[in-house]
């Protein structure tokens, strides 16, 4: 049951069912739409604020995290109510506030059952975004152009930003994606959003480069005389394109490889723990893991991909023997280097590759970062404040005097120290810290035997799925073995990401945390707060 069973009142049913409901949709749509997850959240919010209302009132438990989670939100508003953009800085207190999922989550959800239920529809869930990424590899997405002469309407784009206007022209290996936001297949539609139009001059055609996905502006009219859409447009031949670097339903290659990397830590944790190796569940289980594995490779994001390797490595060493251990490193070893030469050929760019413009980027907006957060006592204590480095940046000399495309500092925590302060940077630190701790002690409760556990796993999946649920206890402690590994992946690649500052990824780190902790308080010994 949700919140508590002493819920009597029609009213109250109906508050801890919209509370649920809330719930589950931000489980299922987490690694897809930040909008409906959201959305979910801020629902969810409300039910359980009237819930709270309403009596009987549901009892609430202290949680080992709650003074770090609430140190970290307190310090974050100090440092929006002195930043150099305190109206910039206060908005972004709504993301701050993603926090409340963790509560929203683990006070409602006291049924094992319902626990287990939600880990694994975030895992199914995740997989349509899986079979979109294989889908557009077979099928191809967009146009990839090749052969564009300098005539080309192509050829005479603009990149327009606030400060700067300057000639960027389409070249050969450009995968055009969307024209006016809207997707083009061939070179016909290519052709047609491109013919003149008297409400506008231009078009804005986003495109894939490497590294780049920018919206560049084309002019409107200007199709070359011929009797074919190639002609018109200039070009020699086209392709679909298929060297792209995976998305998901998301806007960037980094979230999605993020939240990639923290359910398929969650995934390998339930089946490193499943009993039966070789049931139909740990089958299951293994044909998901695949195919999250196959989605991020395809994101070819490099830190991403360090950070799984920690997580999984982390995994395999608190759970299986070490022969187990030396058996998968030695597995591991064709994949690593596969996964080498996949990225030299779709980045052109090594693992470690000092010569790499995203490389030198992170080196010089490291420096910078840096430099700014020492340069005055302010800066150390409560930070710049957040996101107003979006507004203030020429004023402190950023991103090589506007010569690199604005951003951040690419490191959660140069990110928290320089916007939020170093004593916020401390509780963050500490709250990972403590959070870390409570997955470890839950990992060494909930270490059972498999024949003790869940004697009837090895027949595999039950025709009453709730039975099954019930019996599998064990994905308990998956589950906290799999938040375990992703924590340590998204430390691991948070050190050259700023995957702190990615909604859609805090938004599943938090959803991980709420139902390891919804664990947490059924353990003997949680305390209530009334």
């Amino acid at each position: 049951m949700p919140a508590n069973s002493e819920s009597s009142s029609p009213l109250s049913k109906w508050l801890d069912r919209g509370v649920l409901f809330c719930i589950v949709l931000i489980a299922l749509f987490s690694p897809h739409s930040i909008a409906i997850s959201q959305g979910g959240w801020l629902l969810g919010m409300v039910f359980w604020v009237a819930r709270l209302t309403v009596y009987p009132r549901p009892r609430l438990y202290r949680t080992p995290l709650d003074y770090a989670l609430l140190g970290f939100f307190i310090l974050s508003g100090l440092s929006a109510l002195f930043s150099y953009a305190p109206l910039v800085s206060i908005g972004k207190l709504r993301a701050a506030s993603l926090f409340t999922v963790v509560y929203l989550v683990a006070e409602n959800i006291r049924s094992p059952r319902l626990v287990r239920l939600l880990a694994l529809a975030l895992i199914v869930s995740c997989m349509a975004n899986v079979f979109l990424t294989a889908g557009r590899l077979a099928v191809g997405k967009g146009v990839k152009v090749n052969g564009v002469s300098s005539e080309s309407p192509l050829a005479k784009a603009v990149y327009r930003t606030r400060t700067i206007i300057q000639p960027a022209p389409i070249v050969n290996g450009d995968i055009i994606w969307q024209v006016d936001n809207q997707r083009v297949s061939n070179p016909d539609e290519l052709a047609a959003a491109l013919a003149a139009d008297p409400k506008s001059a231009t078009a804005k055609v986003r495109i894939y480069r490497v590294e780049w996905m920018p919206t560049f502006e084309v002019p409107r009219g200007r199709l070359l005389p011929g009797s074919s859409s190639l002609e018109q447009l200039g070009i020699a031949s086209w392709s679909r394109g298929r060297d792209w670097r995976a998305i998901g339903f998301f806007d960037h290659w980094t979230t999605y490889a993020e939240v990639l990397q923290l359910i398929a830590s969650l995934a390998l944790g339930l089946f490193l723990t499943v009993p039966a190796k070789r049931s139909a569940t740990a089958a299951l289980l293994l044909l998901v893991q695949a195919g999250l594995l196959f989605a991020l490779a395809l994101t070819v994001t490099r830190a991403s991909w360090v950070g799984f390797t920690v997580s999984a490595a982390l995994m395999l060493l608190l759970s299986v023997s070490r022969r187990m251990v030396l058996l998968a490193g030695l597995c591991a070893i064709p994949l690593v280097l596969g996964g080498l030469l996949f990225l030299q050929h779709q980045r052109n760019v090594g693992l470690l590759d000092a010569s790499d413009q995203s490389t030198t980027w992170r080196e010089t907006v490291w420096r910078e970062g840096f430099n700014l957060l020492i340069s005055k006592p302010r800066h150390l204590l409560v930070g710049v404040g957040m996101d107003s480095i979006k507004s203030r940046w020429r004023e402190w000399g950023l991103f090589d005097h506007g010569r690199l495309p604005p951003g951040h500092m690419h490191s959660d925590l140069l990110q928290i120290a320089l916007e939020r302060g170093v004593p916020a940077l401390i509780t963050w630190l500490i709250l990972l810290g403590l959070y870390a701790r409570m997955l470890w002690h839950q990992l060494a409760l909930k270490t059972v035997s498999a024949k003790a556990t869940n004697g009837d796993v090895s027949s595999g999946l039950p025709g009453n799925m709730i039975v099954w649920l019930d019996q599998s206890s064990w994905i308990d402690r998956g589950i906290a073995l799999g938040a375990l590994g992703g924590l340590a992946g998204f430390i691991t690649s948070g050190l050259v990401h700023y995957n702190w500052g990615d909604s859609e990824v805090v938004m599943v780190f938090y959803f991980i945390m709420g139902l390891a902790i919804a664990l947490r308080l059924r353990e003997p010994g949680a305390v209530a707060t009334r």
